[in-house]
């Protein structure tokens, strides 16, 4: 969708009941009623394990031709243009729906004229909005999470976490803000809300009503990662350059280093950072041409070409070899972002404990 500046979002109306059961199969779905009949589903019921799976397969191979500018996710079809030629951004997206309403017409595929919108400077996407701009949390979901009241249990902490576990890749630090909080999951904790955890819960809140803009990654660009590690945590960023050269975030991740993790020498830990990376951008950087990682250990960039290796780098190189990169130095007072992941002091197993 990068690039693009005109949106449509098609939503194809009860989903399961599109798709016809096999002949063979319907004697299998029979249900009694009440009344004493046997009534069959001539199409798919809910319910049913494979139900979904059957139902994204097939709209993802009619739209496959397609795909380009109308990707879908299960009953979701995004169509996306931009201008091309001497045809406007609208004269594209016109003849981009008119292919798409083709398809569907072909597949006897039906949509949910109330639920759809055309035209649109921006859509909602799996929880997010999609505009020209980048990607942008939804207001709904911000204002959930926001005017959800202070929690007075375990269960209802679980529940405020998981949904907005679902927007952490908007936040900088988003694993060191809730680390207070989930010192009160632990088992065996006992369930005592402190200032300290008010304060996390707040900071939650308020990093999300500020979440900046992000970037829609464009293939035709190449990626970079900054990556950092510190004595308790580690913390990475996937970026780009837009149109005017300016670094945008297309992704934050950070957490907090296992016990075990903590007692690695300083070069496995900005190792275990530069993994912990390009695991998490995987579906963006595996395959891609050569592409840069900006760490400030200068070591790094000799490390893996040492003969003198431990069974853990000897483990971790297997996994660095399917990547492409190039390792870059750049000291901490130029690498903010990934420093700042890293070494916010919620991490600090010492200063959470006291």
């Amino acid at each position: 969708m990068s690039g693009s500046i005109i949106y449509s979002a098609i939503d194809l109306t009860d989903g399961f009941y599109q798709i016809l059961m096999r002949e063979s199969d319907i004697p299998l779905t029979a249900v009694s009623t009440p009344s004493g009949m046997l009534w069959e589903w001539f199409v798919i019921p809910q319910g049913l394990k494979n139900a979904p799976a059957t139902f994204n397969r097939m709209v993802s191979h009619v739209l496959r031709p397609l795909r380009d500018f109308a990707p879908s996710y299960f009953d979701d079809i995004f169509v996306h243009s931009r201008a091309k030629g001497d045809l406007s951004a609208v004269e594209v997206h016109v003849r981009h729906l008119r292919q798409v309403f083709q398809v569907m017409r072909e597949n006897k595929l039906y949509a949910n004229l109330k639920k759809c919108i055309f035209c649109a400077p921006a859509i909602p996407v799996l929880g997010c909005y999609v505009s020209k701009n980048g990607v942008r949390v939804d207001p709904e979901k911000i204002s959930s999470i926001c005017s959800w009241p202070t929690p007075t249990s375990p269960t209802e902490l679980r529940q405020w976490l998981g949904l907005a576990n679902y927007l952490q890749k908007y936040t900088k630090d988003y694993a060191g803000l809730i680390q207070p909080l989930s010192s009160l999951l632990k088992k065996d904790a006992t369930w005592l809300w402190r200032p300290e955890h008010q304060a996390a819960f707040d900071s939650v809140k308020e990093s999300l009503t500020s979440a900046p803009i992000l970037m829609l990654p464009d293939d035709s660009k190449p990626f970079y990662v900054v990556c950092d590690a510190s004595d308790f945590a580690i913390g990475c960023a996937l970026m780009q350059f837009d149109d005017e050269g300016r670094e945008r975030v297309m992704s934050y991740q950070s957490r907090q280093m296992k016990p075990a993790e903590r007692n690695y020498p300083v070069h496995d830990k900005e190792f275990l950072a530069m993994r912990y990376a390009l695991i998490k951008f995987r579906v963006y950087l595996l395959g891609e041409q050569t592409f840069a990682v900006y760490t400030d250990h200068a070591s790094l960039r000799t490390a893996m070409k040492s003969p003198h290796l431990s069974q853990r780098m000897a483990r971790w190189l297997s996994f660095f070899v399917e990547y492409n990169f190039v390792v870059h130095y750049k000291p901490g007072k130029n690498n903010i972002l990934a420093d700042a992941l890293s070494r916010r002091p919620d991490y600090d197993p010492r200063t959470a404990s006291t």
